[in-house]
């Protein structure tokens, strides 16, 4: 069978990894990011006629039915885990990336203050919690315009970094690159460093995220079962890079739930691993939208 061309990237740098100058000189760069999905999920409390699927509590159930327990569970992550887990950051002094979506700011506007008052980046994850596959463009382009508005009135200013819920469509990127006031998107999973790609004649910087350093493995049949295996990862991961970044620093993200790392138990692992990497050295935690606009103005020194 012939190669076949699918405009996928399977080299990257390869062995050329970039030997990377973080400010200050840190060997790992990380990015905390929280996500803030609470009452933009599917419910039928929205209207959608049917529940979210991804959902902690897993019994028997039709998704076209109401699930109170799971409406529950995202009610829980906006009136107590969002709070719990910022006290964490503003305990450590840390910035992070929150992933808001513009309707659940709506619901909890003082959630959008704590953001923009806090000084953590408000990236946009959406008008909604929504599968954006299932919308066309004219749809997609529509609801990026009430997402932008949306944070403009709640946060105070517009979102400059984007992420799906997990799968952009075909026309996400695109609609990111048209609209101009987007410095970079999340949407890939591909890398361990920003990188550029082209799309209609303009440059786009990619920050990859990742589903592994990720508190959605506490979701049935994920992977983590407790709050040591969080924290053992994340630190494990975390030493991997430092170490690497002895020669060529990396870039590490962790991705945070308020409905999931801000119940107690979880929310401690967090605490140890951000106690583990100040304690060690040599780390920058950064928002995303700081590595991105490092990376815009310093990529073309790396070697």
């Amino acid at each position: 069978m012939g190669v076949y061309d699918q405009g996928r990237d399977f080299v990257g740098y390869g062995r050329n990894v970039p030997r990377v100058v973080w400010p200050e000189e840190a060997r790992v760069a990380v990015s905390l990011v929280l996500a803030y999905e609470e009452g933009s999920e599917y419910s039928y409390s929205a209207g959608d006629g049917c529940a979210e699927a991804q959902a902690e509590i897993q019994y028997p159930k039709d998704l076209a039915d109401f699930d109170s327990a799971t409406e529950s569970v995202f009610q829980y992550g906006s009136r107590a885990g969002i709070w719990r887990l910022a006290r964490l950051l503003d305990e450590f002094d840390v910035r992070s990336t929150v992933l808001g979506c513009a309707v659940a700011y709506e619901l909890n506007p003082a959630v959008a203050r704590w953001v923009h008052e806090a000084g953590h980046e408000p990236a946009c994850h959406g008008w909604r919690w929504e599968n954006l596959y299932a919308l066309d463009r004219d749809e997609e382009h529509q609801h990026l315009a009430w997402a932008i508005e949306s944070f403009e009135k709640t946060v105070g200013e517009r979102p400059r970094g984007w992420y799906s819920r997990t799968l952009p469509s075909r026309h996400t990127r695109e609609l990111l690159i048209e609209e101009g006031g987007f410095l970079y998107d999340a949407d890939a999973f591909d890398d361990d460093l920003p990188y550029f790609v082209e799309v209609g004649g303009t440059r786009h910087l990619v920050i990859p995220y990742t589903m592994v350093q990720n508190d959605s493995r506490f979701l049935p049949g994920q992977g983590y079962s407790d709050p040591f295996s969080f924290v053992d990862h994340c630190r494990r991961a975390f030493d991997y890079l430092w170490d690497e970044g002895a020669t060529h620093p990396r870039m590490m993200s962790i991705g945070v739930h308020a409905r999931w790392l801000g119940q107690p138990a979880r929310a401690s692992a967090l605490k140890e691993f951000i106690e583990h990497a100040l304690e060690k050295g040599d780390v920058w935690f950064a928002r995303w939208i700081d590595i991105a606009e490092w990376w815009i103005e310093h990529a073309d020194e790396f070697r």
